[in-house]
């Protein structure tokens, strides 16, 4: 544009380069001088024609992935930004500000320049590309002979006989639906194959491949059979939906994995309160909705409040539910002797066995048509209008450090001391993410972020401990690229616990700056428990009755000498090296000595003996009977 002298502007932007990314290292520093050069030296000059001005955009994906009249007329026209035309009477029947789930699906944003193909001769069916997936859009399938012979052909092509006992007879895939990737590298990164079973090709190569016309199948039309094999084992888990889905986290996002297991295994019964942060962005930001239903329409039902009340908020949750399934004991029980036998002995089974999950969804399933054929019985109308709260619901609250460590503690210490039936699930980025990379009490000492630019001086909160302390919560601390299975189990023994549970799950964040890129979080993750920098375990009170020791580690003895390796691989640390080597060596120190007087402290606890609590026990439970 000649309004300055070309070689100005080159030195100006290299100048606002330097400034902008000196922290994240030189070399980063250098791939934006050499990009810089790159674009000068590639510049082409192009003859725009006048008539492209007239122009009207391809809404081929639009045209193709047709919704409801909510989608059409509410989802499409505010994702296209024409919100503001839409009229008053578009919301009919939305007044209370219910938005519906599963809209992200129908967004096919395309972004993923570079994504996963799958190499079926090279997979060893293990389904740990779909646990590590941050969007789940790479699913294992398993399609018996007539959903095989109604797929196009390029999914015949390329399928393997399925691997197991349970599953004998099917047929395996894995499936990408491109357009909906990101490209974040971690199925591909993280295939544990001999020589990788996926491996990451341009968008357009997948496209020209008809893979997008595949995933519409399978996903759509391809049943998913999750009770062939346990799901609490990682390949068991991967063939269970997801009901969250295709959302707008960053790439290599290392809190959604978290999520989407959570939905995988009790997704259908899972009611969410979403303290706001990260989470609640990408969770529920109008009009996109990557919580999703599953064939029968049953789904996460997820609401988002204040950053400061939602433990409070979420507890709310489960004490209506609860107050609502109490009034369906109470007609079942009133009602109970004047019932036919069959209906009389179902209610009993219900009461006995209310609060199991699995249980009640397989009561209900029995009850609900014979409640059905039996109008006339007392009491039968009065639990049908209830019947949504046969099921056992799974209360979940989700939040960040931020909300968990700071803003919204008071109220988490509050909801977990009341002895609710609630599980609490804490996506622990040691930092405010959302707002841009502030220091949080979950950071810990070394680290540089807004409000620490000098490196955070004092330690990190030890929330799991704190917690402990109660004897009466379930706490576990995991990291699912340190171990899936230990992961899967301490998430399915949180929910089964009937009382409070805290989950502080550690989750790769694009603030941490990991060399490499999110791409390698899993590499990193795994190291972060090597190290002894996040050992995991599992606090289960149940077991002190028994005279039992409540903590297990789940984590093997740290290897020490990794630490360091550990902190310089991730800009949060290593850029004070940079600055101020000789304080950076200082609270390098002090980050792995606090981490070494943690680890001592799980570890003297987890070697005490509880055998003595037998005794104590029995003593109060005849102390109260002779009252």
């Amino acid at each position: 544009a000649d309004i300055i002298p070309f070689a100005d502007a080159q030195k100006y932007m290299k100048e606002y380069a330097h400034k902008a990314y000196a922290k994240k290292g030189e070399a980063i520093v250098e791939m934006n001088y050499k990009a810089i050069d790159m674009g000068a030296d590639g510049l082409v000059k192009v003859a725009v024609d006048p008539s492209w001005a007239n122009l009207t955009d391809n809404a081929a994906n639009e045209e193709k992935y047709v919704g409801d009249e909510f989608i059409e007329k509410i989802v499409k026209p505010i994702n296209a930004a024409r919100g503001d035309s839409l009229p008053v009477s578009a919301f009919v029947g939305y007044e209370d500000g219910h938005f519906k789930s599963g809209t992200t699906a129908y967004e096919k944003r395309g972004i993923g320049v570079m994504v996963p193909k799958w190499i079926e001769e090279n997979c060893i069916q293990c389904n740990q590309c779909a646990f590590v997936c941050p969007h789940a859009v790479i699913r294992p399938f398993l399609i018996d002979e007539n959903e095989l012979a109604a797929a196009p052909q390029t999914v015949q092509d390329h399928v393997l006989d399925a691997k197991g006992k349970e599953v004998k007879g099917l047929k395996y895939k894995i499936q990408v639906s491109p357009l909906d990737c990101t490209g974040c590298e971690l199925c591909a990164q993280n295939c544990p194959s001999k020589e990788k079973s996926l491996v990451m090709v341009p968008l357009a190569e997948e496209m020209d491949k008809n893979e997008q016309e595949n995933a519409d199948y399978l996903f759509k039309k391809v049943t998913y059979k999750d009770d062939l094999m346990s799901k609490e084992s990682v390949k068991g888990v991967g063939f269970a939906q997801p009901l969250f889905e295709f959302h707008g986290a960053c790439p290599g996002c290392g809190e959604t994995p978290y999520i989407g297991l959570v939905t995988r295994l009790f997704g259908d019964r899972m009611i969410v309160a979403n303290a706001t942060g990260c989470s609640s962005i990408y969770g529920g930001s109008a009009p996109s909705t990557p919580y999703t239903t599953n064939k029968e329409g049953k789904g996460v039902a997820w609401a988002n409040s204040l950053f400061e009340d939602n433990a409070e908020f979420g507890m709310g949750m489960n004490v209506a539910v609860e107050t609502l399934r109490h009034r369906i004991e109470d007609v079942m029980l009133r009602t109970k002797d004047a019932a036919p036998n069959a209906l009389a002995a179902l209610y009993s089974d219900w009461i006995a066995h209310k609060n199991d999950g699995e249980k009640t969804t397989q009561i209900a399933k029995i009850l609900t048509p014979i409640l059905e054929q039996n109008l006339s019985v007392e009491g039968v109308k009065e639990i049908l209008e209830l019947k949504r709260y046969l099921v056992k619901k799974s209360q979940w609250i989700i939040g960040g450090d931020g909300w968990a460590y700071d803003i919204g503690f008071g109220g988490l210490d509050h909801v977990l001391a009341s002895g609710e039936n609630v599980n609490v699930l804490v996506l622990d980025t040691e930092v405010y993410s959302n707002t841009g990379g502030q220091s949080s009490k979950s950071s810990r000492a070394g680290s540089i972020a807004q409000f620490t630019a000098s490196g955070k001086p004092m330690q990190k909160k030890d929330l799991g401990y704190i917690a402990m302390t109660y004897g009466n919560i379930f706490v576990a601390q995991i990291n699912s690229n340190a171990s899936q299975a230990n992961t899967i189990k301490a998430i399915a023994a949180a929910e089964a616990y009937d009382g409070p549970s805290l989950v502080i799950a550690y989750s790769p964040c694009i603030a941490h700056g990991i060399k490499g890129g999110m791409a390698l979080s899993g590499d990193q993750g795994e190291l972060a428990t090597k190290c002894g920098y996040w050992p995991t375990y599992v606090y289960d009170p149940r077991l002190i009755k028994e005279g039992k020791n409540p903590l297990k580690m789940t984590s093997k003895e740290p290897d020490w000498s990794l630490y360091e390796e550990f902190l310089l691989n991730e800009v949060r640390y290593n850029s004070l090296k940079k600055t101020n080597p000789e304080h950076a060596d200082e609270l390098m120190a002090k980050n792995k000595a606090d981490a070494q007087r943690r680890y001592r402290q799980l570890k003297r606890l987890s070697l005490a003996d509880f055998s003595d609590e037998v005794e104590s026990s029995v003593k109060a439970q005849a102390n109260e009977s002779a009252e």
